[in-house]
């Protein structure tokens, strides 16, 4: 062979391997740090219940990521930073908003890089690893840490991540290992299990406060006497009696005190009794098995009172006009589900299931008997008024979110102004909807709308007959009672149409 033979095989050989090396395309590629200027990166922050080796607080991770974001020239998009605050990466069935929020924009090519504080932040699970390295066989993703960066695309970063990822899988297992043995010590020792501090005693839970001590003896002694969990709220929240989250009393957590075994020295672990605890009681014995045995009977009498397993036919349309809240299904009526709050007036309203719902299914059935599918609407446009409406809403919703951020407004303020403000625009914008007259009606329109309706009760087919109800009328309002005596008021009733035809 001569020198220009092996000249052209040399020239020929390198063009291959250029080829060779394009076609692999960027998943072989090494980016230098130089290409990464302004490339989009999300950053993800985590932090769970159980005692890591490094607790760092998701603020933190956030903002040591963005100081590494701005040492690399990434650009972090607003949206793009995702947060799972208290959530375990090792729990198998634990759900993670964030996690699978960034998971669904790196499928859909959005970023080319992913900031953590850790690798163990993001995943502890291999499972989780094997999900984002198949989304990053399709895209070229980056991963950094604080202190190292793994390439995505590259086998060899592959094997060192999951070594990573088996080692904080095997921290994780370690860890749950520990605090399982530390609580069953804990039970077999007889004293309490950590958490929430108990009405009662301190946050050990083995220590009482005399003052909280003597609430719990009289709310177990006034029950005994009588007095209802509603009367007992009542007057604890009007002698600014708190409880041991600093929360008003309410019914239910009156009941839960009721319920509460600790105060009386009964070591639970698992859900079952394993002998007494430890602590000094609160109540002794006698009382509370007193206590249990007349809630297992005040809550027998009031289910017999009532008629069993009956289906609310209107449940979700019916409506409280004083304080425009639903009103559910109880002991045969409708009641306001708002009764128990002590913070503001009480509602109290409640109406008999019966009555209602007879009279709105006679509604109902004459609108079957008489409603032409024909004429059902297309999806209709909005006015310039209803227009012109929701855009003040939308900017009010932006107003009222900069003054939350300008702490101008308390978190709870915003969200009950927001939640306002949003069903308003959610009120206008109903107009448009195209409702599904052909699946709700079907077989139920025309002159044997009443047999057909006949068939579905005898049936007991009450969900479909629920969704027949909810597809015609909007709400069924509940007025305040004006007149009184045996006789049932239908003048409280108004009933909203959904607006099928118009």
């Amino acid at each position: 062979m001569t020198a220009d033979d092996k000249a052209r095989q040399d020239e020929a050989r390198s063009r291959r391997a250029l080829r060779a090396r394009q076609a692999a395309g960027s998943k072989r590629a090494k980016n230098s740090r130089a290409d990464w200027s302004g490339e989009s990166a999300a950053i993800y922050c985590r932090i769970s219940h159980a005692n890591d080796d490094d607790q760092t607080g998701v603020d933190r991770q956030e903002r040591i990521c963005r100081e590494v974001a701005e040492r690399l020239g990434l650009t972090v998009a607003e949206g793009q930073v995702f947060v799972d605050n208290n959530r375990s990466a090792w729990q198998r069935k634990r759900k993670r908003p964030g996690w699978d929020a960034l998971l669904t924009e790196a499928s859909h090519g959005r970023i080319r890089h992913v900031l953590t504080y850790h690798p163990d932040r993001l995943m502890r699970q291999p499972r989780d690893l094997e999900e984002l390295l198949q989304i990053a066989d399709d895209h070229h993703i980056t991963l950094h840490g604080q202190a190292n960066r793994r390439d995505l695309a590259d086998p060899d970063d592959w094997f060192f991540l999951r070594i990573e990822v088996a080692h904080a899988c095997r921290s994780s297992d370690d860890t749950s290992r520990r605090l399982i043995d530390s609580m069953v010590d804990r039970a077999k020792d007889g004293r309490p299990h950590t958490g929430r501090r108990r009405y009662g005693y301190d946050k050990t839970g083995m220590e009482i406060i005399p003052e909280e001590a003597a609430i719990v003896r009289e709310v177990f002694t006034r029950y005994l006497d009588g007095d209802s969990p509603v009367q007992l709220a009542q007057d604890l929240y009007e002698r600014g009696e708190k409880t041991a989250e600093g929360r008003n009393w309410t019914a239910p957590r009156i009941r839960d005190l009721l319920d509460n075994r600790h105060v009386t020295g009964i070591r639970i672990f698992r859900g079952e009794e394993i002998g007494d605890g430890e602590w000094p009681a609160i109540i002794d014995r006698g009382m509370w098995l007193e206590v249990k045995d007349r809630r297992t009977y005040r809550a027998a009498a009031s289910a017999a009172k009532g008629e069993p397993d009956r289906f609310y036919l209107l449940r979700g349309i019916v409506i409280c006009t004083g304080c425009g809240k639903p009103m559910g299904g109880a002991a045969t009526k409708y009641v306001c589900n708002h009764t128990h709050r002590l913070d503001m007036p009480r509602c109290n309203r409640a109406v008999k299931a019966a009555n209602v719902e007879n009279f709105v299914t006679k509604v109902a059935l004459y609108l079957l008997e008489h409603l032409d599918l024909t004429d059902a609407p297309a999806a209709s446009s909005l006015s310039e008024e209803d227009q012109a409406a929701i855009e003040a809403d939308r900017q009010e919703l932006d107003e009222l979110k900069e003054m939350w951020e300008n702490q101008e407004l308390k978190t709870r303020e915003y969200r009950e102004m927001r939640k306002t403000v949003e069903a308003r625009i959610a009120e206008v914008e109903r107009k448009m909807i195209v409702r599904p007259t052909a699946e709700v009606l079907d077989g139920l329109v025309g002159p044997d709308a009443r047999e057909n309706w006949k068939t579905l009760k005898e049936a007991k087919n009450y969900q479909r007959m629920n969704a027949v109800m909810r597809f015609l009328f909007a709400a069924v309002k509940i007025e305040k009672a004006t007149k009184k005596g045996r006789q049932f008021d239908y003048g409280r009733i108004d009933i909203e149409q959904n607006p099928i035809w118009q």
